[in-house]
């Protein structure tokens, strides 16, 4: 107060000059931004919203988990055993924002087992970064972070029941116990981490092996089966039952008859593609890139493998009140080939079938108004359900999406969330050509000729 009194003149001069309004000025602008920048991220903390700009939505909720997320009826409880400097804590943090984002019925907690051992032991964690989803007395563990893992998590721990597969067995068909690159142990392990029961049994020895069974799925039989099985299947799917047939070409099951009653025929010969095919190899080993408007292959992108397929027909029967879809579709340049044995297929106008062909159809029966019942997928081939090819973008889906459908899984359908990377450039025979020309030809080329210009110019100088 004494410096005030005695300084009052100057303080005066001071404050009033041009230099001390324009500081003031920017001081009280200063704080005027700060304020509203601190109301803005306070509205943006309570309400904000969540944009993914970039060019494939990598950071988006793959629309499958958006909608099983928005029909979730109970609450589920997620504890992610992690610490801030495991690999995965960053992957789970990320994925499981917009998980909590999409539904107020997600609450997540992160726990460090080093500082809570006991939690860890409680909950079996036997492996850092570990997610645990809870809900209704139902626990699964995600040992990886990934959406479509807490996806499938999240779907079999809010199921009340889930729905029984059956593999039928005894007459050479791929086994789900078989760890061999025939073998089904992989599809197996997907099927089982979307929710299903998974079983396996022998209709001759197992009478009731189709009780309480959602879908029936022969893969690839190789030998006869008996009358009186085909009569219990042909019972089972009279009783409303679904059934998913791989059949592979040359078989003789019995099933290539069975599967007439219903206006589909297999074959003749195997399907040869020199336009959808893979690069460099055989012919018959397809890169199908063709699908229909159907609930199993709607939105594909990535094509299915199939190695040495048959194609499949349909001719309704009279009367009969069936919807047929074709799923998978050859190229016109494809043919039938009918002549076995040869190194290198050859088109033989006359006796070859020419294409396009239907190679996966998918039938159902219809019901009184527009809707139709699943009843049936017939695809003229097993191998690409094998450990050797499951695990290809395409067949992964397609397998999945056609168990769901036959299922009535809706909420399955599309279960594959887009993981974290770029989907991979599969040339097709003509496109590998047309590379392969500029980048061993006409790039050289080009090259060679701007260095003969240059030096027939310098030359001249």
């Amino acid at each position: 107060m004494i410096y005030f009194a005695g300084n009052w003149t100057r303080l005066k001069t001071f404050s009033g000059s041009r230099t001390t309004r324009l500081g003031l000025n920017g001081i009280m602008a200063i704080l005027l931004m700060a304020g509203i920048l601190t109301i803005i991220n306070f509205l943006v903390v309570r309400h904000g919203g969540r944009w993914d700009l970039s060019e494939t939505q990598h950071f988006s909720l793959a629309p499958q988990t958006l909608q099983v997320l928005g029909q979730l009826k109970n609450d589920v409880r997620v504890l992610v055993f992690a610490h801030e400097r495991s690999p995965g804590f960053r992957t789970y943090r990320d994925l499981l924002e917009g998980y909590v984002h999409a539904s107020p019925q997600i609450f997540v907690t992160y726990i460090d087992p080093e500082k809570e051992p006991g939690t860890a032991r409680q909950y079996e964690i036997s492996k850092i970064d570990t997610a645990v989803f809870e809900s209704g007395g139902q626990t699964i563990h995600v040992p990886k972070p990934s959406e479509s893992n807490l996806t499938s998590a999240l779907i079999r721990v809010t199921k009340e029941q889930s729905k029984r597969l059956v593999f039928l067995e005894g007459h050479g068909e791929r086994r789900i116990t078989d760890q061999e690159r025939g073998g089904l142990s992989l599809a197996r392990k997907n099927l089982e981490a979307q929710g299903y029961q998974i079983a396996r049994g022998s209709l001759r020895k197992d009478p009731a092996l189709l009780d309480d069974t959602a879908v029936l799925i022969i893969p690839g039989p190789h030998e006869s089966v008996e009358e009186e099985e085909l009569n219990r299947i042909t019972n089972f799917v009279a009783g409303g039952g679904r059934l998913l047939l791989l059949l592979d070409p040359q078989s003789s099951s019995g099933l290539e008859k069975w599967v007439t009653q219903w206006g589909l025929t297999l074959g003749p010969g195997i399907v040869v593609d020199p336009e959808d095919r893979v690069a460099q190899g055989s012919p018959t080993a397809l890169l199908v890139r063709r699908f229909t408007d159907h609930h199993i292959t709607k939105g594909f992108t990535a094509p299915i493998l199939l190695p040495v397929v048959q194609p499949v027909s349909f001719e309704p029967p009279h009367g009969a009140a069936l919807n047929v879809t074709s799923l998978l579709q050859s190229s016109e340049q494809s043919w039938a080939e009918t002549t076995l044995g040869r190194s290198t297929p050859e088109f033989e106008e006359g006796s070859d079938p020419k294409g396009p062909f239907t190679l996966a159809v998918a039938l159902g029966r219809k019901d009184t108004g527009s809707e139709t019942t699943p009843a049936l997928v017939l695809v003229g081939n097993s191998a690409f359900a094998g450990n050797s090819y499951v695990q290809f973008p395409g067949n992964t889906d397609f397998l999945s999406n056609a168990v769901a459908w036959l299922a009535d899984e809706n909420t399955l359908i599309s279960v594959s969330p887009k993981e974290s990377s770029f989907p991979p450039f599969i040339p097709n025979p003509t496109q590998e050509h047309m590379l392969f020309a500029v980048q061993v030809f006409s790039v050289p080329f080009l090259l060679l000729l701007s260095g003969l210009t240059v030096w027939r110019r310098r030359s001249r100088l």
